[in-house]
This record gives C-alpha cells, sequence and structure tokens, in this order.
C-alpha cells in the first residue's frame, strides 16, 4: 500500500509517500506536523525507520515531536532541545519496553523549521538532502559502523565493529547510532548531529527519506528527479516507484518539502486574490 498526501502552508507545501515494496512487514513510520508557537511558524518532519521490529519507530512517530515541542528551550535554544529531547525519547522508549527479549531499534532523520531555520538532526540512515539553486547538499551523514570516527567512538566505548555481510556493530547491527537496541546501547546511543541551514532563495526543497530509496537512488539523482515535478507529492511518489524500480529490497518511504519564496515585483496570492 502506498501512502501519499500534500500539505500546504503559504511558505512551504509538503508532500509524502510511503511503500512496504518486497519486505514482508511495514516498518517505515513518518511523521509531520505544524504549529504556531510565540507568533513564529513552526514545522516537523520525520522519518523513522525500524530494525528488528516496528516498536522503536512507531514510538518515535508518537512521541518525539511531542516531546520536542515541550521542551522549555524549544524557542530559544532548538539545537540543545532537539539533542536532549532526542536522548530522553530513547530513554522513556526503553523504560516503556516491559519485553527485555525484544531489541527493537528505529533510525530518525528529522527537519525542524523555526521561522527562516532549518534544522536537520539524524540518527541512523536515513538522509536529508536539499537542493540549493539545483545542488544536491547533504544535511546529514549516515551513521555506518565504518565511518572512522563512529568506528574509534565504537571502540573507545568497549564495542566491536566486525565485517558479517556489511559493517556491522558487534557483528549484529549496521548502523552505529538508533534508538531503542538495548543490547547494544553502550555503542549504539541515539545522540544526534545535527546542522542547520538558513532558509534563503536558493533553497529549493528538502527530501527526507528511508534507506530504501538512499541505497539505489543517490543524492544528485534524487534532486534532479524532484525538480522535474511541480507538486511535492507527486515528487515523494517519483521517488518512491524510481527506488522500486531499481530493486530497492526495503520500505520506501520518502518526504518533500519545497519552498515557495516571493519574487522581486511579485505579489503572492492571498485570499484577497480570489475573484469568488
Amino acid at each position: 500500500m502506498t501512502i501519499s498526501r500534500l500539505i500546504e502552508d503559504g511558505s512551504l507545501s509538503c508532500g509524502y509517500s510511503s511503500f512496504r515494496g518486497r519486505r514482508a512487514s511495514m516498518e517505515d513510520f513518518y511523521d509531520v506536523k505544524s504549529s504556531i508557537i510565540d507568533g513564529k511558524h513552526i514545522s516537523l518532519f520525520g522519518i523513522f525507520d525500524g530494525h528488528g521490529g516496528s516498536r522503536a519507530a512507531e514510538y518515535l512517530k508518537e512521541h518525539l515531536f511531542q516531546n520536542l515541542m515541550k521542551h522549555p528551550q524549544f524557542m530559544t535554544d532548538t539545537k540543545l532541545a532537539i539533542s536532549e529531547t532526542y536522548k530522553q525519547t530513547d530513554s522513556d522508549f526503553l523504560d516503556s519496553e516491559s519485553n527485555a527479549l525484544r531489541d527493537d531499534g528505529s533510525t530518525a532523520s528529522t527537519a525542524v523549521l523555526v521561522g527562516n531555520h532549518l534544522y536537520v538532526a539524524n540518527v541512523g540512515d536515513s538522509r536529508a538532502v536539499i537542493s540549493l539553486a539545483g545542488k544536491a547538499i547533504p544535511l546529514s551523514d549516515d551513521h555506518k559502523p565504518n565511518r572512522s570516527d563512529e568506528r574509534k567512538r565504537i571502540e573507545n566505548a568497549g564495542g566491536v565493529v566486525m565485517w558479517a555481510g556489511t559493517w556491522r556493530v558487534g557483528g549484529v547491527l549496521a548502523m552505529s547510532r538508533a534508538f531503542g537496541n538495548r543490547l547494544l546501547k553502550q555503542f549504539v546511543v541515539a545522540e544526534p548531529e545535527i546542522q542547520e541551514q538558513e532558509i534563503g532563495d536558493e533553497l529549493e526543497f528538502l527530501i527526507l527519506a528511508s534507506d530504501g530509496l538512499w541505497d539505489v537512488v543517490p543524492n544528485e539523482d534524487a534532486v534532479s528527479l524532484v525538480r522535474e515535478e511541480e507538486e511535492p507529492e507527486a515528487a515523494a511518489r517519483k521517488l518512491m516507484e524510481t527506488a522500486f524500480s531499481r530493486g530497492s529490497a526495503d520500505n520506501i518511504t520518502c518526504i518533500v518539502v519545497k519552498f515557495h519564496h516571493e519574487k522581486p515585483g511579485v505579489d503572492s496570492p492571498t485570499e484577497s486574490d480570489d475573484p469568488s
């Protein structure tokens, strides 16, 4: 089943598409929220790709943004609020899991728009990419165990990175940071890496997607595909269909956020322009 939807709000429009693909079960979840806090427009977008079960990813969909917007410093120190909320939500999830034999985990790739500032936070191997004047710029760096800084961090904590079909923490997990994963928690942390981007005229759109897309569609291809589509919903669907046609074996979930900039000398449409 494919889910796609369009959300519009003056300065941006958002579409998303989610597909089980060739997997027997669906472990991708996503969340899109918007609000006005202290007179500022707030938009939040998230992709949560579960592994070992869907419980961690579903928990993030239900709680991560809710917790973030309640953080006392969300508006004054957004990066700190994101970092603390990620770690606290991870701890809350582990506390909520009464069955210690389960070891569900999840990635999180989130984009938080506060006024004209975009904060992209990442844990795991879901990815965020923007188009800046047509150029593909990743705003996250996949957390893979063979990334030299990640491998060093894991080994310093007493863990090992081993080859088992791909590089894995403890020979088990193919990513170096995640929510959940109680048995590897000492090494597989939920500390996000956060990048900040100001919304300028050259910023065309943002793509958030699970690795079901990125495993088979390079960043540059994804940006080219989205640029061909006027509507973000159609763009998200096209990304998903392209990944599937290229043989992606995973669940595929994509969010596309297009930014609308007023052109000099051109009035932006308002409700008063409606002839009716």
